[in-house]
């Protein structure tokens, strides 16, 4: 066994395992919106309720929330592909984007499943990216939509067989 690990084969065995997809959004001291995307996206503790994800250490977007001191974890929709894809870089993540500002003041993304609305507790640097853990504030769910996912180098959108057959007990 050996420590080197191929960063290409990293990448490749790391991308069978399914990810949320998830728009990390704060705004700057002019009140514009930053944002990111992250797969990274998890509860750390119910009491006091904490959520995490991981970063880029490079990330502007980082530099920004570290200073705002907060953050809202958007839960993309699986009709929001192109949303994600036009947040995951460039210089207008935001450019025909509908939101709505937070109880922090964060933007919350129209048409996503659920919002989480944080104050920063703590950033912890981890080889080339950072675990940033934010104090859950306060959350909802907005609608009853599939969410977005990452498998396999590519987006899909979940549906399970139980939500199936109960939408079609009901007559959905």
């Amino acid at each position: 066994m050996t420590d080197a690990v191929d960063g290409r084969t990293f990448r490749d065995v790391l991308g069978h395992f399914p990810t949320s997809v998830v728009a990390i959004t704060t705004t700057d001291a002019d009140r514009e919106p930053r944002g990111m995307i992250v797969g990274t996206f998890m509860s750390v503790s119910l009491e006091p309720p904490l959520v995490s994800f991981l970063v880029d250490g490079s990330s502007h977007t980082l530099r920004t929330i570290r200073t705002a001191g907060r953050f809202c974890a958007n839960a993309l929709a699986g009709n929001q592909e192109r949303l994600s894809r036009q947040m995951a870089g460039g210089p207008h993540r935001f450019e025909g984007a509908v939101w709505q500002e937070s109880p922090l003041g964060n933007p919350v993304l129209d048409g996503i499943v659920a919002w989480v609305d944080c104050t920063v507790e703590k950033t912890v640097e981890l080889g080339d990216h950072h675990l940033v853990v934010g104090r859950v504030r306060t959350l909802r769910v907005e609608s009853m939509k599939t969410p977005l996912l990452f498998f396999r180098g590519g987006y899909g959108d979940y549906l399970s067989r139980s939500t199936l057959l109960l939408d079609r007990l009901v007559g959905w």
